[in-house]
Formats: structure tokens, C-alpha cells, sequence
């Protein structure tokens, strides 16, 4: 079957309602149903249960606190490299920014510009640049954290679709990250502006910010940004910046000159290949 035949079906399916549905059931407190519910998806999914702060399945209350889980102290180093992973999952895809055009998967691609919401002005600072699409499955950990320090100077909150965002779908539904519902948080660092968008996908009810908590719901269906000239926000590298619930997708964007060098990649990174929160990302 074809990629783009087996994606066939989200295009049918009524994906906001089934979204909306899964962030009720998640937040809600089921007792031993919620208990259960989670045992089955720790055993389906393959969760190690071992890293976390708290491993006792039945101390978590809602499938939101559960999907947002903490890890121990420590089960994440950071490697000494100038950016590192942001997140536990696998590589979609990695590389240059083609002028303003981003490589989704064969045959597909989409803008800088269409990413970051329409703002011209933004994607145009990454033209020629170097991006990261990082993958988060279901039983991944799903708290994103920092690449290296930064500053941030922007949130944008762009509506729109909820297609999954499983490698099936990224290589069947065309231009998929810049149609997605997105949170787009623009940063300045020492080396210079960095985008990390947090993709929305089916069945994920929300996406947070440490510094704004939750950026949806709700879902207005307009574009909504928020600027921090006046109020702050300064984040260690490492530190924790986001998080999902359920899993999803995020995309990084670097500008062609980051600090004294261009972004090189590491050496092992691969399209598919797993990685963890902390690993070196580029040197």
C-alpha cells in the first residue's frame, strides 16, 4: 500500500473532535479505570517506567500527568557539544535549508515562511540555514528541553490541521509540519536566533510552555503571538522549555551563520536513527 493511500483515512476522519475527546479523557481522574488504562499502555508501548522520578504506575492520577512524567535526577547528561537533542524520540529528517525550502520526506517539502506561521520576515532569517525535525512516538519521554541558553523573543500559536505525525503520515500528507496546529518560540542566543516549533498532531490535546503553561486549548482557529521584550524569559541549555502530551514533533531551525560557524550536525546522526534528550546534536 501507498503512503499516500494509507494516509487516506485522517483525511476523513474528524481529527479536532477526536482531539478534543482524547484531552478530556486524558485529564480526567478515573481511579482504577485510569490505573488500568495506563498499565495497558505502558505494556503496548514499551514505556521504561525505570527512568522516571515516580515509577509507580498508580501514583499518577490522570493520563496527563503520566504522559508528562518527570525522569530521575540525571537520567539525561548533557553531552559537551555546542547544541544538544532537545528531546527523547528519532530522527525524521536533518540538513540544510534549501534557500527558504525545508525537506519533509521524498517528494514533499515545505517553507520556512509557511513553519513559522507566514511571517516573511522571520523565515527569511533562516534561508540557507540548517534545520532538525525530531520525532516523539508514544512511548517516548515528552518534555522538550533547551538546545543551548537562550532568550525567548516570540511565541506564536498558528492554527491548523491534526494529521498524525508518524513517518507513515510525514511521507503521505504533503507540506505536513507547516499545516499542522504549531507553537513556534523564537529565541535569541549568543550565537545568534533559533526557531523550535512544538507540532500538534491527532489525539495530542495540548502542548505547554514553562513560561506560558498551556497554549491550547484553546483553539480559536486565528494566529496568536505573544512577545517577551518587557517580561524575560532566559533558559539554561538543557533546561526544560515545553512539553506534549502524548507525542509529536518538533522542528528546529538555525541560521546559516550561528556564532562563529555554521551548524554541523553530528557525525551519527541519521534519518530513523533513536535519540535521547542531552545527546550531542551539533558540535
Amino acid at each position: 500500500m501507498s503512503d499516500r493511500l494509507a494516509v487516506l483515512p485522517q483525511y476523513l476522519l474528524p481529527k479536532q473532535a477526536l482531539t478534543a475527546l482524547a484531552g478530556r479523557l486524558a485529564a480526567a481522574r478515573g481511579g482504577a479505570a485510569t490505573t488500568a488504562a495506563i498499565r495497558w499502555f505502558v505494556g503496548r508501548y514499551g514505556v521504561n517506567m525505570d527512568e522516571a522520578e515516580n515509577p509507580d504506575i498508580a501514583a499518577y492520577p490522570t493520563f496527563n500527568e503520566f504522559f508528562t512524567r518527570p525522569l530521575k535526577a540525571g537520567a539525561r547528561p548533557l553531552a559537551d557539544a555546542r547544541l544538544v537533542c532537545p528531546v527523547d524520540g528519532a530522527i525524521s529528517q536533518f540538513g540544510p535549508i534549501d534557500a527558504d525550502r525545508i525537506f519533509q520526506a521524498k517528494g514533499h517539502g515545505y517553507t520556512a515562511t509557511a513553519l513559522v506561521g507566514g511571517d516573511a520576515a522571520l523565515g527569511a532569517r533562516f534561508e540557507d540555514g540548517k534545520f532538525a525535525t525530531l520525532y516523539l512516538s508514544p512511548r517516548d519521554y515528552h518534555r522538550i528541553h533547551m538546545p543551548c541558553a537562550g532568550r525567548l523573543l516570540r511565541m506564536i500559536h498558528v492554527p491548523g490541521d491534526l494529521f498524525s505525525v508518524n513517518p507513515v503520515t510525514a511521507r503521505g500528507v504533503p507540506g505536513l509540519f507547516a499545516r499542522n496546529e504549531r507553537g513556534v518560540c523564537v529565541f535569541g542566543s549568543e550565537s545568534g536566533p533559533f526557531v523550535l516549533v512544538l507540532v500538534g498532531a491527532t489525539i495530542v490535546g495540548s502542548m505547554a510552555t514553562v513560561w506560558h503553561g498551556v497554549v491550547n486549548p484553546p483553539r480559536p482557529g486565528t494566529v496568536r503571538e505573544w512577545t517577551y521584550g518587557e517580561a524575560p524569559v532566559v533558559l539554561a541549555r538543557g533546561a526544560e522549555m515545553g512539553r506534549f502530551l502524548l507525542g509529536s514533533t518538533v522542528v528546529l531551525l538555525f541560521p546559516r551563520d550561528f556564532g562563529a560557524s555554521p551548524v554541523r550536525f553530528n557525525a551519527a546522526w541519521a534519518p530513523g536513527r533513536p535519540i535521547r534528550m542531552g545527546e550531542a546534536m551539533a558540535d
